[in-house]
């Protein structure tokens, strides 16, 4: 007997319209209530001719989503998909190494910013780490869909793909030069770290520090608030925006 593919679920508005303009996952089924939702109207020219609709109560779509934050529209797809090969500087200058992000909202975060700031293609190691979920995509405005990430086994790993490859790589810390003063090497990779103990101590010796500067050292800026201000540095120091 055949094994059917347990569906992977993807929720809300921005993260279905994306997944839709992306087109690199197929959208099997989409799920909405009857009369449709206003969300659902608005991504349905968006919908391959072969799409199913299927309408059904809130509540199936709050167990679908597992939650009710899916305004309306839920639909059956497939996983994230990975880029299989580390990144080259030839075509991709600037890259964004995530280690150790643990928070699906925090990652979502920081593929929106990524996004935003044209640094597009994303190092995100396995180990403890979160993935590319629902949950994320949600937090990423469905962003993350138009994104390369790749998954190295480690973050030590990740880093040392991307050195041999010829990044420089930019830990962001509480020690480094102050971020607003850094001129970014042409290729380069922005390190930032999980979120309640920063870039891992193994990794702390293979790249320059830069920091963002705060009230006091005892405190620091959320992950996903320090990475969106890293990347804009980034970004119109190197022209990307």
């Amino acid at each position: 007997m055949k094994r059917t593919k347990t569906p992977t679920y993807v929720y809300g508005f921005h993260p279905v319209r994306e997944l839709l303009r992306a087109k690199k996952r197929p959208a099997n089924v989409i799920y909405t209530t009857k009369p449709p939702s206003q969300a659902f109207q608005s991504i349905k020219k968006l919908l391959p001719a072969r799409t199913q609709i299927q309408y059904v109560s809130r509540s199936v779509l709050n167990n679908l989503a597992d939650n009710n934050e899916h305004q309306g529209v839920v639909v059956a797809t497939t996983p994230f998909i990975y880029t299989k090969q580390c990144f080259t500087p030839d075509k991709h200058p600037h890259v964004l190494m995530l280690d150790s992000i643990q928070d699906p909202r925090n990652l979502g975060a920081i593929l929106r910013s990524a996004y935003c700031t044209n640094i597009t293609h994303i190092i995100l190691p396995r180990k403890h780490a979160a993935d590319i979920t629902a949950t994320a995509l949600k937090a990423s405005a469905g962003l993350a869909e138009h994104l390369s990430v790749y998954q190295p086994a480690s973050s030590k790993e990740g880093l040392q793909q991307i050195k041999q490859a010829g990044y420089t790589p930019y830990l962001a810390t509480l020690d480094g030069t102050p971020a607003q003063a850094c001129e970014f090497d042409h290729p380069s990779c922005l390190v930032i770290g999980n979120e309640a103990t920063g870039i891992a101590k193994e990794l702390l010796s293979k790249g320059k520090h830069i920091s963002l500067p705060q009230k006091n050292v005892d405190i620091s800026y959320n992950a996903s608030v320090a990475a969106g201000i890293l990347l804009f540095l980034l970004a119109t120091k190197t022209d990307q925006i």
